[in-house]
């Protein structure tokens, strides 16, 4: 607001009051890492707080995203729709879950809403280069610069054989794997991410994981695939 020309001489007085009185109820919003904080700065409209959010979360939920859709291009038009939602309903934010799990909700709900729409929509739509069968290939995808436990561990190629075996997943058991062995999530967590019981999630990461290991066995070296063999939820 600041810096806009308000031509009632009273109105720009009260907006500079205003701005001046937010100030000093919200000092320093960009520095602020409490949920809390950042969730008040938001729900104010202050700038800073819309930058540190982006900051904090634009890369974690665009990884996340990208991995149950498998398309940039497609992740990318999603990721803006996920804040869209969190700049309009912030307000709802009861902090009855950590802001990370609320957003992740948020952003895994807009990427099941996608596949749905791709599904009845685009099934039918043929490409003009790519053959429709064969999709986006590993190598064309931009890859991201955030290095998870799971990248470190892999190398590249393992890890492309991993990206891929996740693509051929069920969608169901593959948002579960995801949000356990790739982003890291506790099974409470993700069982609020996906609003299914604590049951449902330890059976979801159980099956996908054993469907991943029939996927991967022989291709990845022992170590690697021991990674991907089921365990029993803790």
């Amino acid at each position: 607001m600041r810096g806009t020309a308000v031509a009632d001489p009273i109105a720009a007085l009260e907006l500079e009051a205003l701005e001046g009185a937010y100030e000093m109820a919200h000092p320093a919003i960009q520095g602020c890492q409490d949920d809390q904080c950042l969730v008040e700065g938001l729900r104010v409209g202050a700038e800073e707080a819309y930058e540190t959010l982006i900051q904090r979360f634009q890369q974690p939920v665009y990884s996340l995203v990208y991995r149950l859709l498998s398309d940039s291009a497609d992740a990318s038009d999603v990721v803006q729709e996920v804040f869209l939602k969190v700049f309009r309903n912030i307000g709802s934010f009861r902090g009855q879950s950590s802001l990370k799990t609320w957003i992740y909700r948020i952003a895994v709900n807009e990427a099941y809403n996608h596949r749905r729409w791709f599904a009845r929509h685009c099934k039918q739509e043929v490409g003009l280069e790519a053959d429709p069968e064969e999709g986006r290939t590993y190598q064309e995808t931009l890859p991201d610069p955030a290095r998870s436990p799971y990248e470190v561990v892999l190398g590249h190629e393992q890890q492309a054989l991993v990206e891929t075996a996740l693509n051929h997943l069920n969608p169901t058991f593959r948002t579960s794997v995801v949000l356990r062995d790739i982003e890291d999530m506790s099974y409470e967590e993700i069982a609020d991410v996906l609003q299914i019981s604590l049951g449902t999630v330890k059976s979801r990461i159980m099956r996908g994981r054993e469907s991943l290991r029939k996927s991967l066995a022989g291709r990845l070296e022992p170590g690697s695939a021991f990674h991907w063999t089921p365990q029993p939820a803790e």
